[in-house]
């Protein structure tokens, strides 16, 4: 195996930088390395499929979970072990299963937990 140079990344790496789930996205990309410039353009000036990509998914587990307001262990709890299209997404959304009525509002608990705490750090920290 020949050894990546400094400017170029896995396509698995590419891939979350770019937000996609890296098994939807075409073979040449699975395939190749990424250098940074090429990630820059995708960015940029994204393709058809990176656009269909993240218009229309699968998604990665990330963004399925973001999407739901959920955590991604809430995902797994609520039985969610693959990526999901938009289409997907939309229609749990609409459905409201119990699980993720429940996992929506503990994950608002913990959010809110953690912005209490680093609240509480500011100030101690203000007056150190």
């Amino acid at each position: 195996m020949s050894r990546q140079n400094a400017q170029s990344m896995k396509p698995a790496t590419a891939a979350k930088k770019l937000d996609v789930y890296l098994p939807a996205t075409p073979s040449e990309f699975q395939e190749n390395p990424t250098t940074r410039d090429e990630l820059a353009a995708l960015q940029s000036d994204p393709p058809q499929w990176l656009r269909d990509l993240r218009k229309n998914g699968p998604h990665p587990k990330n963004l399925v979970a973001a999407k739901l307001g959920v955590s991604i262990s809430g995902l797994g709890r609520g039985g969610i072990t693959e990526a999901l299209t938009t289409e997907q997404i939309d229609a749990l959304l609409a459905e409201a299963p119990e699980w993720l009525t429940t996992e929506r509002a503990s994950y608002q608990a913990v959010l809110r937990e953690e912005r209490r705490v680093k609240s509480l750090h500011a100030e101690r920290d203000r007056g150190a």
